[in-house]
């Protein structure tokens, strides 16, 4: 009888110096999304429809807005206004007599209907982006903010252009902020 008291007591000892673990299940790894970037080829706009490629043009959110990378080649040194235009075709159409390469784009994106061109920090056109400059070497490899496009989504659906010339974010004392022809285009999808 001792012998079992002996056993039975070893027994609950040993059963209260276990320590009791729950195993905490792993952490669910939830996938963070990745930020969507949109990319866009650019071609050259001529006459006769898009041409050659000039490179891309890569979208993507930032904490100050939509931010544009630019890695582009081909194109005339200088300074170059930069829109985000109204329709996402860059086929030529007739204007004005002519055929207007990228003309099929329309107009600058203006969501608001404001009527104005007042730059990319200015209540007008949010389609106005910052000016680019292009090396001596026809090389465009920067990046540019639009502080007021804040949901890269909504770029879906227009086209992105180069005009030949800078932009003075004005409608005087030329239209349009005096930029030139469009040189480059391309859809935003």
């Amino acid at each position: 009888m001792r012998l079992l008291s002996i056993t039975v007591s070893l027994a609950l000892l040993a059963a209260c110096n276990q320590q009791t673990t729950t195993e905490a299940p792993a952490p669910v790894s939830e996938a963070q999304p990745e930020a969507e970037t949109l990319s866009v080829e650019l071609m050259q706009a001529t006459e006769t429809g898009p041409g050659a490629s000039v490179g891309t043009v890569q979208i993507r959110g930032g904490g100050e807005g939509a931010v544009f990378d630019l890695n582009l080649t081909g194109l005339p040194p200088g300074t170059h206004g930069f829109h985000v235009h109204a329709n996402a075709d860059c086929g030529p159409a007739p204007e004005s007599g002519r055929i207007t390469p990228a003309g099929a784009a329309g107009g600058h994106w203006d969501p608001g209907n404001t009527g104005r061109h007042a730059g990319p920090t200015g209540d007008g056109h949010l389609g106005d982006l910052p000016r680019i400059e292009v090396g001596q070497d026809g090389r465009a490899m920067l990046s540019v903010t639009a502080p007021r496009i804040d949901d890269i989504t909504q770029l879906r659906g227009h086209a992105l252009m180069i005009h030949s010339g800078g932009d003075n974010y004005s409608d005087e004392p030329a239209p349009l902020g005096g930029g030139g022809d469009r040189i480059a285009c391309g859809v935003i999808d």
